[in-house]
């Protein structure tokens, strides 16, 4: 992991929304598309900030494994944030989206960089008060380790929805879905989907990535939500990350799939249950 590079604000555009708050009253929310320095290259981002509160918390929200930041689960996840007075920031990791970088030379160490960059602008931001981090998949995984290396008096809460602890595993099976290939000597790249190919960085890298180990060096509350439908990172996974948090709680969705898609709004409801009940004590 390198040093921080000083962080870049850009600001690609500002939208206002209307939304309705907690305490029914409607105003303007903003809404900022801006871009951060990242570990390589611009990462694109959205700021949500909820209207008329000169200070509020704010939550990091990481996609997934080949998503972005614009996927209907995290968008949904940052309205329902900021309709409760909660600001959001959501981004794309190198490689994916709008950001720079080149999808195969992604791996899960330099997302956690990406990350602490992300997270080193937020906190330079005037209205926040406190920084909580949100991830799906593969994001909850990187949100999980990011928290972790950061600590719990600077991570004031976590949520991981679905989150792929799995791929270490896969990793050593020398599979990503339904590609197989030599875990011992894996092939500069291998061919995914869409044209994308996986780095052989990111295998090795994963192979021996400490998850759980890393993970138990936050101790905050803690919320997982796993679909028990789930086929691409069975639900096991999620209780296992709630035997590492002494202040861990797990919410499983019937037959839910990885994506939430059955029932998104539902999904995302319990995450900013969990955000409110810790963030507007």
């Amino acid at each position: 992991m390198g040093k921080f590079s000083f962080t870049k604000l850009v600001l690609a555009g500002i939208i206002t929304v209307g939304v309705l708050g907690c305490g029914g009253n409607a105003g303007l929310a903003q809404r900022q598309d801006i871009s951060i320095e990242g570990d390589h290259g611009k990462l694109a981002a959205t700021l949500q900030i909820p209207a008329g509160q000169e200070k509020y918390p704010l939550v990091i929200i990481m996609h997934g494994f080949t998503g972005n930041k614009d996927e209907a689960l995290l968008t949904t996840l940052a309205d329902d944030l900021e309709k409760e007075g909660i600001a959001s920031l959501r981004f794309d990791f190198n490689g994916h989206g709008k950001s720079e970088g080149r999808f195969q030379d992604m791996t899960v160490p330099n997302e956690i960089d990406d990350a602490k960059h992300v997270y080193e602008y937020v906190k330079g931001l005037p209205g926040v008060t406190s920084v909580s981090l949100a991830g799906h998949s593969q994001g909850g995984v990187v949100a999980s380790m990011t928290a972790g290396m950061l600590g719990t008096d600077k991570v004031e809460s976590l949520a991981l929805m679905a989150p792929a602890a799995v791929l270490r595993e896969d990793a050593i099976r020398g599979q990503v879905f339904d590609k197989h290939y030599d875990p011992l000597n894996p092939p500069a790249t291998i061919d995914i989907f869409k044209g994308l190919k996986l780095g052989a960085g990111y295998v090795k890298a994963a192979r021996n990535l400490p998850i759980y180990e890393t993970a138990a060096q936050y101790q905050g509350p803690a919320f997982m939500i796993h679909g028990t439908g789930d086929v691409v990172v069975p639900y096991t996974y999620s209780l296992r990350y709630q035997r590492i948090y002494f202040q861990g709680q797990v919410k499983l969705v019937e037959r839910e799939d990885h994506g939430f898609s059955k029932d998104t709004k539902g999904a995302t409801r319990a995450v900013t249950d969990f955000f409110c009940e810790q963030l507007k004590k």
